[in-house]
């Protein structure tokens, strides 16, 4: 089921590009063919390398957390223009500044271990692992070739008439593109630009933040700026002002700007979803399918607002009638 899911997101997101293909190509399987390959180019082998990297940078995290990084913490806790706001918060709650120390550095180590974890049981099973890989490679192929056929007999089972299977299409489609090209496109431009400005200054873990930053891009209100704005403060507390200056700079005008630009070209006259929506349908999607939830969890969401849509205006209709 999960190689079935991830073809056809996959299928979704690159039809276009085929049908690009096929009208120099002429021929549906080399088109495909064509398609596949571009894909595997595109994702799979970057994929893998980026991958390769978290689990390094992972791993590092976690045993900065044993050591440096928690004298890290009580330094910049203790940086004077922090410190009273930390002192009034420590009095409020009443915490001493040891536990409160200690309760920050096992929260950060079992987060680190949490996302080690995550890691770590995408890649535990390599046979199986290759062997949906292989499936799914196949899927996109025949989808890509026959998908309108396989829509159109799909639609044979909806019992709708012809112009709201037709509605339903079209509005599926809208919400499709708006949420996964108007969201998960931005979203990996952003940390993609936010990971490259990290690795150019040379601070640690720059595709760590970069996961981050592209994850944050769906938290309503705040968005990437959760990311780059604490780590732009460190910076300036550790006396590192040009690099700070640089990443605010890159975090305003370039990935908070890629949003502000990118987004509405792709939802443009669309149906669009609210952010907060999107936001809730990835926790739920993940939660309930894993970590292709990502993807499935805002399709999931945006079929069903379709569909209710569509009883919505058959029910003010017969109203009328």
């Amino acid at each position: 089921m999960s190689a079935l899911a991830w073809a056809t997101v996959i299928s979704i997101v690159f039809y276009p590009l085929y049908l690009y293909i096929l009208r120099y190509v002429k021929w549906k399987t080399l088109s495909s063919t064509i398609t596949i390959c571009f894909i595997l180019f595109l994702i799979f082998g970057p994929l893998s390398y980026l991958t390769y990297l978290l689990t390094v940078e992972v791993n590092s995290f976690i045993e900065g957390l044993k050591s440096e990084r928690i004298d890290t913490i009580e330094e910049i806790l203790n940086h004077p223009s922090i410190k009273v706001i930390n002192s009034k918060l420590l009095t409020l709650f009443k915490i001493s500044e040891a536990e409160f120390y200690k309760g920050v550095a096992d929260t950060l180590t079992k987060l680190g271990k949490e996302s080690m974890g995550i890691v770590k049981s995408g890649l535990s099973n390599f046979l199986s692992a290759a062997l949906d890989f292989v499936f799914m490679v196949i899927t996109v192929f025949f989808i890509l070739t026959n998908g309108p056929h396989y829509i159109e007999k799909l639609g044979v089972y909806f019992p709708f008439s012809e112009g709201e299977k037709r509605r339903l299409a079209s509005q599926a489609k809208d919400i499709i593109t708006s949420t996964i090209y108007g969201g998960i496109t931005v979203a990996a431009v952003q940390g993609f630009i936010g990971g490259i400005t990290l690795s150019i200054m040379n601070v640690s873990s720059p595709v760590l933040w970069g996961l981050a930053i592209f994850l944050s891009s769906f938290i309503p209100l705040f968005g990437t700026f959760v990311v780059w704005g604490p780590i732009a403060l460190y910076l300036l507390i550790k006396g590192l002002y040009i690099k700070s200056l640089i990443l605010t700079i890159v975090g305003i005008f370039g990935i908070s700007m890629a949003d502000n630009i990118l987004r509405p070209l792709f939802i443009k006259g669309k149906m669009k979803m609210p952010i907060i929506l999107i936001f809730f349908s990835i926790i739920g999607g993940i939660k309930l399918f894993g970590f292709i939830g990502f993807i499935m969890g805002p399709l999931v969401v945006a079929l069903f607002i379709s569909i209710l849509d569509m009883f919505r205006t058959y029910f003010q209709e017969e109203y009328k009638n």
